[in-house]
């Protein structure tokens, strides 16, 4: 055994006894209808069909504002922020569209059946409901410095949030942990997940020529070569590498998404089948732990890894957004889950039932979980060729979401434990020690550990959303009252002339103890 087999030996004991006991702590099982169901995911399920029912269906109503905001109709030169309501779109997408849509689906579909992917859609259409409410706080209580950068997040509408409802001690209680979540999704989700499965990826399609990779010398060496490349773009000494990469990284989404489809053009016949099979396994799927319920877990939670949504994670991107109204933004934060869950995440699965049926059958069988070669087998069957651009599209992909939840784990960092230069530069050693880890883990193990940060996230956060969702309902209020105005010609100074004043005249009221502080 040589030296490199003792390290992975080592990161393994250390780890999987960690991500046992953090799985059994996080996903508490209750039984239901026969079955073992998590109460963390009913947690966050339940809060995306809240806000959903609260706020009206706003993901259906208002989708059609969003694209609006999206384009730039009601584009605001002068407000405060540092991007447009599109580069904070394709900003936060950027963090969520990669392998989570790749490896996410693969890793559901090999555990829950096809059907899974059904409970993936409606979590994602959920989940647009609970963004909206996350990011319109996150750029309701932004900070902006005087260079004008902005910080946002749910560590700042947790404390200052909570803190306008009467509730300071709660908000300061539950933004440090929200915050600690964060980092460490941002260490185990948004980091070794990434690295772990750009490995796999590698060794899919290059077994045949070499078993290097396959090997713990190989893991060691891909780990350390991505934590050089990922330390280079946060020390600052090779910007080019992140500007060179946020721009191919779009075209990679478009080529994937182009092979998504010509698979599934290559075999249109089977489509009809392929969405029979995701339908009826939803509800009756047969060889699935836990049947019904089993494929309604895996869905939810590879959904919720997917897209974030309620995690807290996308209001720190979506808060550097150019605006004055906080709502415009969350309503735009709504496409997120749409695109990432509802689109990409539907194409991969049928792409995987459709031209993969005996290999995913195969990895059911298998106690561990398996992730992107199911995918990269698929593309296989209709294009021979398609997995070494597959491996190109992953790095990239794999890449850009680790440089955007380094972004996300810093902000974190920074709240927890400031942000001196020493802070940062211990951040940034911690953060590219996980990316060598992320190389040398088990894939179950890395599930567990990733989807337990998240969840528990989720729990921290999702409490603020209840207690500040009639700030939300004020703030979309306001949104809409803005269009109508600036749809029937009136200006935008006529309308911020009016806004202020209703404002200083309810701040009057409030002082005088004539209205709540925030009006349901």
């Amino acid at each position: 055994m040589s030296w490199t087999d003792d390290v992975d030996k080592a990161i393994s004991d250390f780890f999987d006894p960690i991500s046992r006991t953090a799985s059994d702590i996080v996903f508490y099982n209750v039984p239901v209808f026969g079955a073992e169901f998590p109460v963390i995911v009913a947690w966050l399920a339940i809060a995306g069909f809240v806000f959903t029912i609260y706020f009206g269906f706003a993901q259906v109503r208002y989708i059609k504002l969003a694209l609006k905001f999206v384009s730039g109709k009601y584009e605001q030169k002068d407000a405060p922020g540092e991007i447009s309501h599109f580069q904070a779109l394709t900003s936060a997408v950027s963090g969520t569209v990669g392998l989570g849509n790749i490896a996410g689906v693969a890793v559901a579909v090999s555990l829950g059946g096809p059907g899974a992917t059904f409970w993936m859609i409606l979590c994602g259409f959920l989940g647009m409901a609970t963004k909206f409410v996350e990011c319109t706080l996150g750029v309701k209580y932004r900070e902006i410095d005087d260079q004008g950068r902005v910080t946002g997040g749910p560590m700042l509408y947790l404390r200052k949030g909570l803190a306008e409802r009467g509730l300071p001690q709660l908000g300061r209680m539950i933004a440090a942990p929200a915050a600690l979540m964060v980092l460490l999704f941002a260490l185990f989700g948004g980091n070794v997940l990434q690295v772990n499965q750009s490995l796999e990826q590698i060794v899919s399609v290059t077994q045949d020529s070499t078993d290097f990779f396959a090997g713990s010398a190989g893991s060691l060496f891909f780990g350390v070569l991505m934590a050089v490349l990922v330390a280079l773009v946060l020390i600052g000494g090779i910007k080019s590498i992140g500007a060179l990469t946020s721009r191919l990284v779009p075209g990679m989404a478009i080529l994937y998404v182009t092979a998504c489809l010509i698979v599934i053009l290559f075999n249109v016949g089977q489509v009809p089948d392929a969405i029979s099979t995701i339908i009826t396994g939803a509800f009756s799927p047969e060889g699935v732990t836990g049947g019904v319920i089993g494929a309604l877990i895996q869905g939810f939670r590879r959904a919720a890894f997917s897209n974030e949504a309620g995690v807290g994670s996308a209001p720190i991107a979506h808060a550097a957004v150019k605006t004055k109204r906080p709502a415009t933004e969350g309503l735009v934060a709504m496409i997120e889950p749409f695109v990432d869950t509802v689109i990409i995440c539907t194409m991969t699965a049928l792409t995987i039932v459709i031209a993969s049926g005996p290999v995913y059958e195969a990895a059911r069988q298998s106690d561990e979980p398996v992730g992107i070669s199911i995918t990269s087998d698929a593309f296989a069957t209709a294009l021979p060729w398609f997995p070494n651009v597959l491996t190109v599209a992953v790095l990239l992909f794999a890449f850009s979401t680790l440089i955007t939840w380094s972004y996300y784990g810093q902000k974190s960092w920074h709240y927890l434990f400031g942000a001196s230069k020493v802070s940062d530069t211990l951040y940034k050693l911690v953060f590219c020690f996980f990316v060598i880890i992320g190389a040398m883990m088990s894939l179950g193990s890395l599930v567990d550990l990733s989807d337990s940060a998240l969840f528990l996230a989720a729990v921290f956060n999702i409490i603020g959303l209840y207690l500040l969702a009639p700030v939300v309902k004020r703030e979309l209020k306001k949104v809409l009252e803005y269009v109508r105005r600036r749809d029937a010609g009136h200006t935008e100074e006529e309308i911020e002339a009016d806004e202020r004043a209703a404002e200083a005249a309810e701040a009057a009221a409030r002082t005088a103890g004539k209205t709540p502080l925030v009006k349901d």
